[in-house]
């Protein structure tokens, strides 16, 4: 395709004509929007352009879907496939996604927009794309043998529809879900209001989902209900997860969407009270938004959040259920703790070459151990730290505030001002509060 010498690109790097962006607008204004009005005062107006109409959505360890104007709409092409992931540094699993990724690319757009969406099907399965939260005619909702026939092995479906709302929705397979869904046929459908009542300087974007993959294995297994032990943000486990990188001040909204097959996660920021300002529905009138630190997410649903990032640091993100922040845990393991194993390392040795009794004492000190795993497996906590290990996995992340950022790239671990750093208590501290590290302060009950 020769391309037309007056074309424009957009930040993503989309073309686009100005002939193309006239029949968008066009487009626009014989819209209809979610009750039903004509977008009357949409009328002339040119299709929506990423940095000027809205901030696009950043995706950490992801990517976004391309698109192109074609007919006076975005043309989008997803392509269902088997794809080799890499969950975090020695985890490789084989799933399945879309576009060679998983979860499949962030589609973006913009309320009032014409989209049309070719799926093609490389899996050796039938499957369908369900749009999730997404107000459509009937016929284009992507259910396997109710609304559509399934699309068979090497054919390509098209959708088309008419973008009448503006919120986070997701998409996802609705044929045989159950395998499906769980071996990564997932992603997010970000859309953004025509006519924003405020901008966000950084918009993530973040899929949750839970995945069973036992040690040595490389795929994952489907037919798990409660045992599920790799929890992932964006397809990534920490320590493999990329920091969310923001410059102090600017106003930060987090989207968060939840696929797991089971569980609820309630996502958890330190340092900062956010706002909750949109529901898989849309978004929140001012007046029913409320102050939080942690969000609940639960199966099949968005929450997004907002706040503006006036604390410099390295603020932890993750989900607050304590063993989604764990990698491959088993759950037949006996409890340690408190054993005390006196010479039996020692006696098992003769027998077991580099055998240590672990556990007794709690997890923290396995990132450290540098002990073998099975093959294309890996421990089930603890990541490179600025000051230790930090005993985490799963569904953890950092958010990185910092003062003067000139990008966004990782800048490094935060170096906190004087006298603002936990230490170890100095003696002169200790004597001058009247505080003995060898006897506790002696609690009395609360008569009341």
């Amino acid at each position: 395709m020769v391309r037309d010498p007056r074309a424009t690109s957009s930040a993503d790097g989309n073309s686009v004509t100005r002939r193309e962006v006239l029949i968008a607008g066009s487009t626009v204004a014989a819209l209809t929007g979610a009750s039903g009005r004509a977008l009357a005062a949409d009328r002339g107006v040119p299709l929506a352009r990423p940095n000027r109409d809205y901030t696009p959505v950043v995706v950490p360890n992801g990517a976004k879907l391309p698109w192109k104007i074609a007919g006076g709409a975005k043309v989008f092409h997803m392509v269902a496939e088997e794809v080799d992931h890499e969950m975090a540094p020695g985890l490789k699993v084989r799933c399945w996604g879309y576009n060679g990724r998983v979860h499949g690319p962030v589609i973006e757009a913009v309320e009032g927009d014409r989209v049309r969406i070719y799926v093609t099907n490389r899996l050796p399965a039938p499957t369908t794309v369900h749009w999730h939260g997404v107000l459509l005619p009937n016929g284009m909702d992507g259910v396997g043998g109710l609304t559509q026939k399934a699309i068979a092995p090497g054919e390509t479906f098209k959708y088309e529809f008419t973008l009448r709302q503006s919120g986070t929705c997701m998409y996802h397979s609705h044929h045989d879900e159950m395998t499906q869904m769980a071996l990564g046929l997932t992603g997010l459908f970000v859309i953004h209001p025509r006519r924003p009542k405020t901008r966000a300087d950084r918009d993530f974007a973040i899929m949750l989902h839970e995945w069973r993959i036992d040690p040595g294995a490389r795929r994952p297994n489907p037919n798990e209900m409660t045992e599920f032990n790799m929890l992932t943000m964006n397809a990534r486990a920490f320590p493999g997860t990329a920091p969310l990188v923001v410059r102090t001040g600017q106003r930060v909204r987090i989207r968060i969407g939840n696929l797991s097959a089971m569980d609820h996660h309630p996502i958890h920021l330190h340092g900062y009270q956010f706002r909750i300002t949109e529901t898989d529905a849309g978004p929140l009138p001012e007046s029913a938004q409320w102050p939080e630190t942690t969000v609940l997410v639960p199966v099949g649903s968005t929450r997004t959040v907002e706040f503006v990032a006036d604390a410099p640091g390295d603020w932890a993100l993750h989900c607050h259920m304590t063993h989604h922040v764990m990698n491959q845990m088993g759950h037949g393991v006996p409890n340690l703790i408190g054993v005390k194993p006196g010479q039996l390392d020692e006696r098992v040795r003769k027998v077991l070459p580099g055998y240590m009794t672990m556990g007794q004492t709690g997890m923290a000190d396995m990132g450290d151990m540098g002990m073998p795993v099975p093959p294309n497996s890996i421990p089930m906590l603890g990541g490179k730290g600025k000051h230790d290990t930090i005993t985490m996995g799963g569904m953890f992340t950092i958010l990185k505030v910092r003062d003067g950022l000139k990008g966004y790239g990782d800048p490094g671990w935060y170096e906190n001002p004087a006298g603002t750093l936990a230490t170890t208590a100095a003696a002169d501290d200790l004597r001058r509060d009247g505080v003995d590290p060898g006897k506790a302060p002696v609690i009395e009950d609360d008569a009341g």
